[in-house]
């Protein structure tokens, strides 16, 4: 019923999908509108060629692949400087930055929102360039209303977007919707089956949940799948530790950094375990390894926190919590959830910095 031949110019590559779209909705006698669809414009082959590029290297998640990102979205710039995609690519780029690297949120959200704010200004249908604004809003902004509304936006112009699904089942859970944040999650997951990332963060929910078991099966399935991915390693280190089983999670934290390298985020991790096992001095070094990165490179003071936390110094690790925020760590927007800042809730002033950050 659908089969039909098209000729066209890759250029036209748009109006073409437009037209198959409409040939089929007159075979199956659907209602449509004979006009041409809104925003449509000539494609520049090759600055979309370079867009498709960014986006593979930027959803390699590591900062090899972020700088090679950038380079593919500003030449895709270079050859189109009105294509709005690229942009958000351009967007998301920056947003990554403190996440895989070591440059502070204040050097790269500004960045990130001016462009997805060019992204919008180009084309305010464009669902990735909303997606971009949401990230924005919630990582570096705490506009919890203001992300919320980005992230609908998004999925009302394109339901489908898997890594907006994604993004936004993280968004809820931060906020402790753990219920939404599940559905969000399923739908991406449905969408993108083979994004292991996307699979690990069933294992988050349920940590934030409480359910340690659940979240350690749900982590070690995706362990098995590929035992070169270390984020399900990293998670199941901090449920083991939840449940008091700190060897275990020690063992874990060690594999992490044998498959990622020391990272600021891991270490952290292993030296608050190293705290709660009784093993101060190891803990120790670890704090002092942190403090030593930091006046070479940025370092967040969440992670400073983290091991003085777990070393048992709370009102070290409440004024470097304050330092975190002064810095917009965007690490603080899982503060309310994350089980292992536990024994500071009942701290006014911790449930002082959790009003400021917009998480009461």
């Amino acid at each position: 019923m659908w089969a039909e031949t098209y000729d066209r110019d890759l250029r036209d590559v748009l109006a073409l999908q437009a037209d198959v779209a409409r040939a089929i909705a007159v075979q199956i006698r659907g209602k449509f509108s004979s006009a041409p669809p809104h925003g449509a414009s000539p494609l520049n082959p090759e600055a979309y060629e370079l867009y498709l590029k960014g986006r593979y290297s930027r959803d390699e998640g590591t900062e090899d692949g972020l700088k090679l990102a950038f380079e593919y979205f500003l030449q895709a710039i270079e050859k189109d400087p009105q294509y709005a995609p690229a942009y958000a690519g351009l967007a998301d780029s920056y947003a990554l930055l403190p996440f895989y690297s070591e440059t502070r949120p204040g050097e790269a959200f500004p960045k990130a929102k001016a462009a997805a704010m060019k992204a919008l200004q180009l084309d305010a249908t464009l669902a990735e360039a909303h997606a971009s604004m949401a990230y924005v809003k919630t990582y570096y902004d705490w506009d919890w209303e203001g992300a919320e509304q980005e992230f609908k936006r998004t999925l009302d112009l394109n339901p489908n977007h898997a890594d907006a699904h994604h993004a936004y089942s993280r968004f809820l859970a931060s906020l402790g919707r753990l219920t939404e944040a599940r559905a969000e999650l399923k739908r991406a997951q449905e969408l993108d089956p083979l994004s292991l990332l996307v699979q690990a963060n069933a294992g988050v929910i349920s940590y934030f949940a409480r359910r340690y078991d659940e979240a350690i099966q749900e982590l070690q399935k995706i362990s098995e799948l590929d035992s070169h991915f270390f984020v399900p390693h990293w998670g199941m280190g901090l449920c083991y530790e939840q449940e008091g089983k700190y060897e275990d999670a020690i063992a874990q934290f060690q594999k992490t950094i044998d498959l990622s390298g020391r990272g600021a985020n891991t270490i952290a991790s292993l030296g608050h375990v190293f705290g709660l096992a009784g093993r101060p001095s190891e803990a120790q070094k670890i704090l002092l390894e942190l403090k030593a990165r930091s006046k070479k490179r940025y370092v967040s003071s969440y992670q400073v926190a983290l091991v003085e936390l777990g070393l048992g110094y709370k009102d070290q690790a409440i004024r470097d919590l304050e330092a975190a925020f002064e810095e917009r760590s965007t690490l603080l927007t899982y503060l309310k959830m994350d089980p292992r800042f536990d024994p500071l809730r009942s701290d006014s002033r911790f449930q002082d910095l959790l009003r400021r950050v917009g998480l009461p």
